[in-house]
């Protein structure tokens, strides 16, 4: 599960990495930039939506080992790790339909000398896609990482964290429809997105390390003075 934590961590890290790289228009850019930068960069957007199919199932292969290990060390924390699962679904099924429009956008815009209306439509959608992964995020957040500390998987500053990360999160993706519009609200809710990566990465870490301690063959579903 820690490994799973990791991957899932350096996977969105490359995602977002390779978007950066190209120069990605934003959403408050002019639609003739969204449509010239798709048409020149078809390749950098096939590898972000190539790495979001393998996100989903690490995403979701972690949240459901989270909470089975969280069962198996007392049920502390379960309800939060169901709703961790729960969320994490729709994160899946809202990043699905994000990685769909922005297929969309993308094939539309290599048919195309000058932005049509379907075509800022799509990207409006996808931008709306994304606002609306926001909450989903957070909620999957603060539920995975409440779900962790009860049952004493990670300490306090962890769960600090998630409640900030995951609460700007929350904040950003309240304004939705003025993201879709091209607000610069969504940035009230990347630092939550790269807190989210550092939870990932430092939770990944630790139950890493707490396996290899315990040995190959024992996993950490028990604190040693019990």
């Amino acid at each position: 599960m820690g490994a799973t934590a990791i991957a899932l961590a350096a996977s969105v890290a490359i995602q977002n990495a390779v978007v950066l790289w190209a120069g990605a228009p934003s959403y408050a850019d002019p639609i003739n930039e969204v449509l010239a930068f798709h048409a020149e960069h078809r390749v950098a957007v096939a590898i972000a939506v190539g790495l979001e199919a393998l996100n989903l199932p690490l995403l979701l292969g972690f949240l459901t080992g989270l909470h089975g290990l969280v069962e198996r060390r007392g049920r502390a924390g379960t309800d939060w790790s169901r709703l961790a699962v729960a969320a994490g679904a729709t994160l899946s099924a809202v990043f699905a339909v994000y990685a769909v429009l922005w297929n969309g956008v993308v094939l539309s815009a290599g048919e195309l000398a000058a932005p049509s209306p379907e075509f800022e439509l799509t990207w409006q959608l996808h931008a709306a896609a994304f606002a609306l992964a926001l909450p989903a995020l957070g909620t999957t957040f603060i539920g995975a990482a409440l779900a962790a500390h009860a049952s004493r998987l990670t300490p306090p500053w962890q769960r600090l964290l998630a409640v900030a990360g995951g609460g700007l999160l929350l904040i950003a993706g309240a304004a939705s429809l003025a993201i879709a519009d091209g607000s610069a609200l969504l940035f009230v809710g990347m630092p939550g997105y790269a807190a989210w990566l550092v939870w990932l990465l430092a939770t990944g870490t630790r139950l890493v390390r707490a396996r290899t301690a315990d040995g190959p063959d024992d996993a950490p579903t028990s604190d040693k003075e019990e």
